[in-house]
């Protein structure tokens, strides 16, 4: 059996990882190429999941855990997509923040499914809005703990990519690419837009490669670790919205992250990532997100449409208690209903602060192939 491609991108919550694969997965579409997805998250309802199933993708999805701790999960889920799509490639989201993943993902599935998977190098986002200040010593809104993730991610990764090109300033750029050549100096730096695109020959380049590539096996504490996960609330939401009258769906997103922005900055939680998808049965859909304090609420994929009911799906990571992200979230979609006459149906809510990781295997050294 001919092997599959085996594509993971890591990064922080809010690095740009579903954009990525998103650009990825038409570019080697284009190419002639079949591609599956799989994406991963500790509750279930995943806005990446819906949005990448809206562009047309083949998704399967592993709720409840990271990667690592359900690696049997995911295992079935690529076997499935194998199955049943036949892809030449699966790209792996997994979720942002988790790290260790060479030791308890890279190296079982080089190791125990190399027959059928052939692994990529593992490139790992990096996320300016919170990064630059991380680097540079400074607070970044999260305790060092969490930071303490994102520097775990950095380290581990075969490269590391700074996203969101076309929003850095050039004397920005050139600080972190002299910060994470510091800090980080035997990793290749690139750099790219999955919004436009920019760099994504190079990055297409380096995810071809062979060779000695996941062989990074982390000095990590499990206690730090998972004291920062569970510094951020997790929330997962789903609602109906119906109106008599006639609404802008875009507008609506845009109001409810907008409002929940202000809301959560009052009450000092800091934004890991808050994303918000309104879909219609006829197949209209439209993305909000934000991914910090100190960034714009953008609205990602627009609809331009004018709807009298959607299905809303609410993603939340925010360093802040979740039962009260969970009442935030609820009061401000009830305060969008009130003025646009409509009617709102909460049909499921996961409210939660992520667990300990424990992964199915951990490798203490890496295997030589």
């Amino acid at each position: 059996m001919k092997s599959i491609r085996f594509i993971m991108v890591g990064g922080f919550l809010g690095a740009g990882k579903t954009t990525t694969l998103a650009r990825l997965a038409h570019e080697y579409m284009k190419s002639g190429l079949r591609v599956g997805v799989v994406t991963n998250d500790q509750a279930e309802d995943l806005v990446d999941t819906h949005n990448l199933r809206s562009q047309g993708f083949h998704v399967a999805e592993v709720p409840g855990a990271c990667f690592c701790c359900k690696f049997d999960e995911l295992i079935q889920r690529a076997g499935e997509l194998r199955d049943d799509q036949k892809p030449d490639l699966i790209l792996a989201e997994p979720v942002g923040s988790c790290t260790d993943l060479v030791a308890t993902v890279v190296q079982p599935l080089r190791d125990l499914h190399q027959g059928y998977y052939s692994v990529a190098p593992f490139v790992v986002l990096f996320k300016p809005s919170h990064g630059l200040r991380i680097l540079r010593g400074q607070p970044a809104g999260f305790s060092p703990k969490a930071a303490y993730i994102f520097k775990k991610q950095l380290e581990e990764a075969d490269a590391i990519v700074i996203n969101r090109l076309d929003e850095i300033q050039p004397d920005e750029l050139k600080e972190l690419q002299s910060l994470l050549a510091e800090k980080y100096p035997n990793t290749p730096v690139l750099a790219i837009s999955a919004k436009t695109g920019q760099g994504f020959d190079v990055l297409k380049e380096l995810l071809a490669q062979e060779g000695h590539f996941g062989q990074k096996i982390l000095d990590i504490d499990y206690d730090t670790y998972a004291e920062g996960e569970a510094e951020l609330g997790w929330l997962n939401c789903s609602a109906n919205f119906q109106s008599q009258v006639s609404f802008s769906l875009d507008e609506l997103l845009l109001e409810v992250i907008s409002t929940l922005r202000e809301k959560l900055l009052s009450l000092g939680g800091e934004v890991a990532h808050l994303k918000i998808i309104g879909m219609e049965t006829h197949g209209t859909y439209a993305v909000a997100n934000l991914v910090s304090n100190l960034t714009a609420v953008e609205l990602s994929l627009p609809s331009h449409a004018h709807l009298n009911e959607v299905d809303l799906i609410v993603n939340a990571r925010v360093a802040m208690d979740p039962n009260q992200l969970e009442r935030e979230v609820q009061q401000t979609i009830g305060q969008a209903a009130q003025t646009r006459q409509a009617l709102v149906e909460f049909r499921k809510s996961q409210s939660l602060r992520p667990g300990r990781p424990t992964p199915t295997h951990r490798y203490s050294t890496p295997v030589n192939f």
